[in-house]
């Protein structure tokens, strides 16, 4: 488990128990993202920061590689789906399934894919989440998981997103 996940302390913060078995299912538990390497970079109630490190696996083949659109999207379903899931009574019982998605691709990646969630509603049965995902150099301090609200002002974005998901409360 990665020890710089990020937990805000906030009045009406994310249990860190709870934060802590997300982190595990996804980095270690979860076949699909486990084998993409995710990793939880951050979770608080309404938002949630992760990342899928560049492999060359995951590229298109062009010179020079870059990363397949279809990792921003999952990053943007996942993302999305997994912020709402900390809105839930109980984020570890109930559940979230997509029910619609837009993604907009913005440019071509060729780092570390990074997707910042936030929750704009998380009705009785119904939620949106909008996600901005942003490549950087791996190498670099961007320091993504610290930063405020998603936008597509940022100059690294590669993609944006919102998504709308049935939730299923207990």
């Amino acid at each position: 488990m990665q020890s710089g996940l990020l937990v805000r302390d906030m009045t009406d913060e994310f249990p860190a128990e709870a934060a802590a078995i997300v982190q595990r299912h996804i980095e270690e538990e979860h076949g699909y993202l486990s084998w993409l390497n995710t990793r939880v970079d951050a979770i608080e109630r309404g938002r949630l920061v992760m990342t899928i490190p560049y492999d060359e696996k995951l590229t298109n083949t062009v010179s020079p590689p870059t990363i397949h659109g279809g990792i921003a999207a999952t990053l943007i379903d996942t993302a999305g789906g997994i912020a709402l899931r900390t809105m839930l009574d109980d984020p570890l019982t109930g559940g979230v399934a997509t029910i619609n998605l837009n993604v907009n691709y913005l440019r071509r990646a060729s780092g570390d894919l990074t997707a910042v969630a936030e929750v704009i509603r998380a009705g009785g049965s119904v939620g949106v989440s909008t996600i901005t995902v942003v490549s950087t150099d791996p190498k670099e301090d961007a320091d993504i998981a610290r930063r405020q609200s998603p936008s597509t002002e940022w100059d690294d974005a590669v993609a944006t997103g919102q998504g709308a998901y049935r939730l299923f409360r207990e």
